[in-house]
């Protein structure tokens, strides 16, 4: 079965590695990242964003998540990547997404806390962690579009009072990363982030990571980064394998044998991260 977030955070941070979490629109990206999961005996998130939603359907997202979970002797968890509704989180939490993001990012300060505390409260009794976003990442997130020039890095007391005031089980912080492909060399202000973590005891989640380089990644994990957001470089890994399978067998007609190895290359770049990240041999 799927399992609370807050086991993960909790964990996560208690053992000093980090769970990585993959966002899915199909099967195939179901089953490269849950068997990489079970093969390197690591706990992971299975993560949907809206639009991961409106493109497969909440009900097959929820049953293909329910089937890998069972499936596999790993801690699995659900979540809601970059809900910015109410609406949206209450219908996760309904049809058994085992956890939710609420980004408020975009909004004042105080109109953050808000909505964030509002989703903690139908949220926590039904058995569901929440993670909230504060200071704004950079970048592309399906419909949620943040310019460079706008990104605004998280400052650590208002992190602290966010985390306090909202009692979320982790916090998504804007230390240098940004959503899709990088156009230069992205650089974390590690320095912000000792900070932030010394202000608050609550799990720091990392998102744009696809494209931070290892020594970066490694670096942030001891200073309270407990979840790491991947979703590019699985697209890119699917989308090069598709394209080379075609290139080398042009009439091939078959899904499952244009598909598979799209699968195959997904569950190695899952498996690496989860090494990277330390989760490896923690399940």
């Amino acid at each position: 079965m799927l399992v609370n977030g807050r086991e993960l955070f909790q964990a996560a941070k208690k053992g000093g590695y980090a769970v990585g979490a993959f966002n899915l629109n199909n099967m195939e990206i179901m089953q490269a990242i849950i068997e990489a999961a079970e093969e390197e005996k690591s706990p992971v998130f299975l993560q949907a964003s809206q639009g991961g939603i409106k493109y497969a359907g909440i009900e097959y997202i929820v049953a293909m998540a329910r089937a890998a979970a069972e499936k596999v002797s790993v801690p699995v968890a659900l979540n809601l990547d970059h809900g910015t509704s109410f609406n949206q989180v209450v219908q996760c939490v309904r049809h058994g997404f085992s956890a939710v993001m609420i980004d408020g990012s975009q909004l004042p300060f105080e109109e953050n806390i808000a909505i964030t505390q509002k989703v903690v409260e139908i949220a926590h009794p039904s058995g569901v962690s929440v993670e909230a976003e504060l200071g704004k990442i950079g970048g592309v997130e399906d419909d949620i579009v943040v310019d460079a020039r706008d990104a605004t890095f998280t400052d650590p007391k208002e992190a602290a009072e966010f985390a306090e005031r909202t009692n979320v089980d982790a916090l998504a912080i804007a230390i240098g990363t940004a959503h899709g492909v990088y156009k230069g060399e992205p650089k974390l202000d590690f320095k912000r982030l000792e900070e932030i973590a010394a202000a608050t005891d609550v799990p720091l989640v990392l998102h744009g990571a696809s494209g931070i380089s290892d020594e970066q990644i490694r670096q942030a994990i001891p200073h309270g980064i407990t979840k790491i957001n991947i979703d590019t470089d699985l697209r890119i890994a699917f989308s090069q394998a598709i394209k080379d399978l075609l290139a080398e067998k042009p009439g091939e007609i078959d899904p499952r044998k244009i598909l598979g190895p799209a699968r195959d290359a997904m569950k190695e770049v899952a498996r690496a991260k989860m090494r990277l990240f330390g989760s490896a041999g923690r399940a």
